[in-house]
Order: C-alpha cells, then structure tokens, then sequence
C-alpha cells in the first residue's frame, strides 16, 4: 500500500510539472520610460490588460498617509473622456471586469475584456493615466467610500487592527510602521493640490509597467500601446532612499485592544528579509510546514491533539524591503497566552535543531508545486505575475522558473534559516485583548 501511494504521489507531481508549461513573454520600453509585457495565448478568447504603478503606503508623506491606497479608488472616478461613474458601466456593457487593489509597496489595476474589445481596456488603462479628473468632487466622494471600508475591514473587525499594531511595533524607521489604509484624519486633512501632486509624481509611465496578456495579435496590440500610451510625457525620475531599520536584539512586548472581541490572542512576530532574499522562500516553507492545513504541525499538536487553541498558524508577510514573520494562537478555555507561545517555541525549537522529515519535505513541495501551476492558470493570474515580478523582483522570468528557487531549498536550509531569524531575542510578543481587559 505504501508504495503505492508513493506511486500515486509522484504522478500527481509529474502531472503538475507538465501542466505548467512555459509562459512565454515580450517585454519593451515606450519612450517615455513605460515598460510593456504581452504574452500571447489563443486559446481562449479573453484578454487581461493591466497597470502595475510602483507606489504603495510606504512611498507617502508620514503626514499624509492612506494616499495610495485612496488613489486606487479616486482614479475610477472619471477622466477627462469617461465620465464621473461611468468606468464600471462601460467595463460591464462591454463584457468585461475590472477591478484594483494597493499594498505597502504597488498599486495594480486592471480589466479582463472579450478580446474583441482590447483596444478598450487598453484606451481606458491610458485615459486613466493620461486624463484623470481630480477636483474637490471625487475626493469628497471617495473619501467617504475609503472611511466606510476602513470601518468595515479594521475599526469593526474582529482582530481587524492586529497587523497595525504588529508594524507599529516592529517598525521604528521604515515607513512599514503605518498602515495601507492610512488615517482618516490625514485624508480629511489633505488639500486638493496635495493630491493632485501625488498623482503627477507617481502616476507617470516611467512609474508603471503594462500588461497584456491573453487572445492578442501582437502586432496589432503594438500599434494600439504605441498610439494610446505613446504620446503621455515621462514624469519626473522617483528617488528612494527610505531609513534602515537596526537589528532586533532583545525581546520586545506590548499589549493591543479590541473592542470586537472576546477571545485574546498572541503573536509572535519577527523581522525578516525582502521577499526577493533566498532566506524568504525558505521562510515561505516553513509557514507551509508549520500552519497549512490540518495536518500541519501547529494545527495537529495544539488544536487536534491538545486542544489548546481555537486557532494557530504561521503569517510569511512578506515585502519589497522587509519582512514580518507572524506566529498567532487563540486560546482554547483558560489557557494562558504565555503557554501557546511556549508550544509555538516548541515547534520552533524542533526546526532549529532537528531536520524535518523526507516526508513532510515531499509534502511541502508539492503544495508549491501546486500552488507555482494554479496561480498562472488564468490569464488574469498570468497578468499579475508578469507585472509583480517585473516591477518588484526586476526579473520576469521567474513567472517560469520561481519554482525551481522552492525546489533547490534543502532541509538543512530550512533548519538553518530557522535559526537565523525565529529566535526569542529577535521578536516582538504581542497580546491582543478584548477592550474590557484594559486597566
């Protein structure tokens, strides 16, 4: 029986080696700094066009945070030739979806159309950096939209501000210490000339990559880039020079409140590398290894077997500059947040000392496996990809060979980065409360 399942496993990844197949891409400069990637695939008549803008919350003045974020909803509002509320309309009569999202470190919005209506997506991706309508009227607008998800996703959630209260903790110089969303209070407090000075700096073809990706001729598509992007003026060149943060040392605690809660939970966070870094792939195994799924060691030993906690698991949250590694357990009964964090340790402690298994090493390689095949299975995934390697990694390519950095990652590798970032002197403990424990 048992080599039989061994049998099973290995066709199941074989299968999933063959299924992902080369993406094959074109990638060139406008002349106005615009970089452009097209990838070609006429299987399905559909097509992905997307802009990656290298802006995030950590590009804004600390005076005037939730700016990126807040332009990923105002640049829907309307352009000079599609008008105020019209761009979902016109997305939708045309078959087609859109949508956007904003993190510390990129700004990404796109369309997926019938490919018989490229030219639109890549008109309206062009209207929406050439001609953005920004006046008092849609900043008024969408300031109320982003107060409204601000309190449905953080001030209302259950555990909903527990990151906030991580990166303000772990972050004393890097502008990682604030938070996507920002503060209202610097939104309400921002002029229209500070948010029409955003626009112009960061908003500029030099600043963005363009994706195509799908049911394309790219000679055609060429024409159309050339004709809707061509003519839009480079902007100023952007300088970055953000601070370093010094080495964690010691341990460092500190205590949160919530309001939407009743059940306290504890974290453990730690400081780690750039998501380009070789050491983060193998930080990603070892969240796989420690927290994915059921079987997973955390998982089994403190919900199923001991039943010490409602919930545990392991957060790779990585980033452009840096990292933050997140342990977090909720209590099961009385069970003291100090005792979780010794069986986290535990595990940890294991890692550090002692190689994992042949078997659970398989294992997590083939949910990478996996995860490599299903995440470019779409044109839309396709899309994202290109662009986020491209502007984040400056290397395309690992759309296609990503997976072989996970492959080459050894077990001695993960016992030895195990030890070089999860220790107790490198870490903030964080106890996150139900408002009525506050003294």
């Amino acid at each position: 029986m048992k080599k039989c399942l061994c049998s099973l496993a290995a066709l199941l990844l074989m299968t999933l080696t063959i299924s992902a197949q080369e993406v094959k891409f074109e990638e060139y400069d406008l002349s106005n700094g615009m970089h452009v990637i097209l990838h070609q695939d006429n299987t399905a008549p559909v097509v992905t066009t997307s802009v990656m803008y290298h802006v995030g919350a950590k590009d804004e003045n600390p005076e005037r945070t939730g700016f990126a974020h807040f332009f990923e909803h105002l640049l829907f509002e309307g352009t000079k030739n599609i008008p105020k509320g019209e761009w979902f309309t016109i997305v939708s009569s045309n078959g087609g979806s859109n949508n956007a999202n904003t993190t510390d470190d990129r700004t990404y919005y796109y369309e997926v159309f019938p490919s018989n209506n490229v030219e639109l997506g890549l008109w309206m991706e062009s209207e929406r950096l050439l001609h953005p309508v920004i006046n008092q009227d849609g900043v008024d607008t969408q300031n109320e939209v982003v107060k409204e998800e601000k309190r449905l996703r953080v001030d209302n959630s259950p555990y909903g501000k527990f990151l906030e209260m991580i990166k303000v903790n772990m972050f004393k110089k890097h502008p990682y210490k604030g938070t996507t969303i920002g503060k209202m209070a610097h939104l309400d407090a921002a002029t229209l000339e500070e948010f029409q000075a955003f626009n112009k700096k960061f908003y500029v073809p030099n600043n963005a990559v363009l994706v195509v990706a799908g049911d394309i001729d790219v000679a055609a598509v060429k024409v159309m880039i050339e004709n809707y992007f061509g003519p839009i003026p480079r902007g100023e060149d952007i300088v970055r020079d953000f601070p370093k943060e010094d080495p964690i040392t010691e341990p460092m605690r500190a205590k949160a409140y919530d309001s939407n809660i009743q059940i306290p939970a504890v974290m453990a966070a730690y400081r780690t590398p750039s998501f380009k870094d070789r050491d983060a792939y193998v930080l990603s195994m070892v969240s796989t290894y420690l927290s994915d799924g059921k079987t997973s060691k955390l998982y089994k030993k403190m919900v199923d077997d001991k039943k010490m906690a409602l919930q545990v698991g392991a957060l790779d949250f990585s980033q452009e500059d840096y990292g933050t590694y997140i342990l977090y357990a909720l209590p099961l009964g009385d069970v003291s947040l100090d005792d979780l964090v010794a069986e986290m340790d535990e595990e940890i402690v294991k890692l550090q000392n002692e190689l994992i298994s042949e078997r659970d090493y398989q294992k997590i390689q083939n949910k990478f496996e996996n995860n490599f095949v299903s995440s470019n299975s779409s044109f839309e995934g396709i899309a994202n990809s290109l662009a986020r390697y491209y502007m984040l990694y400056g290397d395309v390519n690992l759309i296609n060979n990503e997976i072989e950095i996970y492959r080459s990652i050894t077990r001695e590798e993960i016992k030895a980065v195990a030890n070089k970032y999860l220790n107790a002197d490198q870490r903030l403990i964080l106890e996150y409360l139900p408002e009525s424990d506050k003294e």
